[in-house]
């Protein structure tokens, strides 16, 4: 028996629980829908339809081209014998002549064939190639068009195996496989017709091996084509897990996660291992067993082929040809054997691709959007339901109403829907029943596009990507320039602390952003939504990782922000937003209570009750 190797190593714990994969690993047990994956793939590859054909045309020609050759050096053997036999006799010479003649003409056909070779070997490629870039072109697009809950319960490292893994081995399959196919099924034809011209008795003798080759292979396949899927889905199920602890690391080890994120990874790597031995396995007996078959082929052919011979029916030259021939008849067998195998991967590959792009996708945006000049900050919410899980609503009946400039807290425990509430605002989801009107226009008559860009968001986690200061910023608003930049970033109050950096604004975060600290970070993304200078702001625990002189001087330069803006400010910290001109105060997705500050401290309510819980919380601090 094999030894597993040893895959543990030092890493980091995931975001989510061990189990949050088991569902989608138990998928590699059942199997593939081979067929359906290769008819989508075919579909997918119907804009090539010319150029594969003019792949053919090319696989043809060089094909037959090779296919001749042992026919024409069977003449050459032949006369060679003769003339020996002759001389031996002294009844005649060697035809040098015809003999060279025969040799230039069968080193002419080979070199065709490698250039036919050549020529098709470079068009799979281009095609290959486009295709892997179309794949990922279209996973690409499909990303921006996926609904949010589709991320909410799918790992990074999942979406990423299928850009790169998966689209990589169909990528490798059309490049090195499809023309394989072509050439090997040309090939069979060819020689077939051939040995047939040499003589049908020898070409039946051979022949005997191929129903036993079809037993094998059926067989063969059918074993391996479900750990081929297996493999395929435990592949992401590792780069998932691999990219999560990496991403959360410092938590895992904040709660001494290292032993169970191993054991969670062993559990993946495990699976992927027997799986991955167990399809590479299969398929390394396809080619001895397809030896044994064809040299048990041979038996058949050798004897046949001296009885012939004594009884004079055929040549010397055509016995020479013939046993070429059957080499080049049971080398493609072999070969398309072997792809049938290849073929699994790719169908497994192409089927997790498949299954991305046709995943549902989010509400289409209106036929016929509005599009307003000017937006005051009118903001409406008419009895609006939402829940995650239809089945569970997060938000019950929810009704309020923004007036323009006005600053409207939303406060509430933990869970009460504050941030859900955002997410309908943004319409990063709809919402199941009521509406949301901004100017009195429902969010649906908008588009998407045009709906954000009347918002400026500043979120409790915050964002940034692998580029400079100044690009950081300037994704607020791209077309903004330097001096502008560096404005919103004074009025942020970052600019200070960039020019302490040794790159100022050209520094560049690194892929994890752990160059500078969360409340720097912070810091950046105000600055991008000043930039932005949106009709409406959004800001979900906007200063909750800043400490408390850096809140100070941000809830000014974000109360100077909100002039003449409506402004949706979420906070857990009461004390941030006693100017607000409405608080809402929600619990369990309902609205309990709204007012002022004054006015919900005089109801002594349970707005009251939270403040009071921090009040008293602070003073015996």
């Amino acid at each position: 028996m094999m030894q597993r190797k040893d895959t543990r190593q030092s890493s980091a714990g995931p975001r989510r629980g061990p189990g949050s994969h088991m569902a989608a690993m138990m998928k590699g047990d059942s199997a593939r829908d081979f067929k359906g994956s290769m008819k989508k793939l075919v579909e997918y590859l119907g804009k090539y339809k010319l150029t594969v054909l003019i792949v053919m045309v090319f696989a043809v020609g060089s094909t037959a081209a090779n296919i001749a050759g042992p026919k024409l050096l069977g003449q050459a053997t032949t006369r060679l014998f003769e003339g020996v036999i002759a001389q031996m006799n002294g009844t005649g010479e060697i035809d040098f002549t015809y003999i060279g003649q025969i040799v230039g003409w069968t080193l002419a056909l080979y070199l065709l064939s490698t250039l036919f070779g050549y020529i098709q070997g470079w068009i799979m490629a281009d095609v290959s190639t486009n295709i892997a870039y179309r794949f990922r072109r279209d996973i690409a697009e499909k990303i921006n068009r996926m609904p949010l809950k589709y991320f909410d319960k799918t790992s990074q490292g999942e979406v990423l195996s299928r850009i790169t893994n998966d689209v990589d081995t169909v990528n490798q399959t059309l490049s090195q496989s499809l023309s394989q196919i072509i050439t090997s099924v040309v090939t069979v034809i060819g020689v077939l017709v051939m040995m047939f011209s040499i003589s049908w008795m020898m070409t039946l003798a051979a022949l005997v091996v191929i129903p036993l080759s079809g037993v094998v292979v059926g067989v063969i396949v059918k074993q391996s084509q479900k750990y081929f899927k297996q493999q395929q889905d435990y592949l992401g199920h590792v780069n998932g897990h691999v990219e999560e602890m990496y991403g959360g690391h410092i938590v895992m080890k904040a709660f001494n996660g290292e032993k169970k994120s191993v054991e969670t990874f062993d559990t993946y790597n495990d699976t992927l291992y027997d799986s991955a031995w167990k399809s590479q396995f299969l398929s390394s007996l396809m080619m001895p067993l397809m030896r044994f078959i064809g040299n048990v082929g041979y038996v058949f052919v050798a004897i046949l082929g001296s009885w012939l011979a004594v009884r004079g029916t055929i040549t010397v030259g055509e016995i020479q040809a013939f046993i070429q021939y059957v080499t080049a008849f049971t080398q493609p067998l072999t070969q398309l054997a072997n792809i049938s195998n290849i073929l699994q991967q790719t169908a497994a590959a192409a089927e997790r691709v498949f299954e991305f792009l046709e995943e549902p996708e989010e509400v289409v945006d209106t036929e016929t959007p509005i599009s307003l000049d000017k937006v005051d900050g009118n903001v409406e919410f008419k009895n609006v339901c939402f829940g995650y899980d239809a089945e569970k609503p997060v938000i019950k009946n929810f009704s309020a109403v923004a007036k323009p400039g006005q600053k409207i807290a939303i406060v509430g425990p933990t869970g009460a829907g504050k941030t859900t509430i955002v997410k309908l605002l943004m319409r990063f989801y709809d919402i199941d029943d009521g509406s949301i009107l901004v100017e009195g226009h429902d969010l649906r008559e908008f588009t998407r596009q045009d709906l954000r860009q009347k918002f400026g968001m500043v979120l409790q986690d915050t964002w940034l990507y692998n580029a400079s200061m100044m690009e950081n910023i300037r994704y607020g608003r791209p077309n903004a320039t330097d001096e502008e930049v560096e404005t919103a970033a004074k009025a942020a109050h970052v600019d200070h602390f960039i020019h302490t950096l040794p790159d100022g604004y050209d520094m560049v975060l690194n892929e994890e952003t752990s160059n500078i600290s969360q409340g720097q970070k912070q810091l950046l993304t105000i600055a991008r939504a000043v930039l932005a200078d949106p009709s409406i702001l959004i800001l979900d625990e906007a200063t909750s990782s800043v400490d408390t002189r850096t809140e100070v001087l941000i809830q000014q330069a974000m109360d100077k922000l909100m002039e003449g803006r409506t402004s949706f400010v979420i906070a857990h910290r009461l004390s941030t937003i006693r100017d607000a001109d409405l608080i809402l105060v929600m619990d369990e997705g309902d609205i309990v209570e709204q007012g002022s500050h004054d006015a919900l401290l005089e109801k002594g309510g349970f707005y009251a009750e939270i403040f009071n819980s921090q009040f008293e919380r602070v003073s015996v601090e």
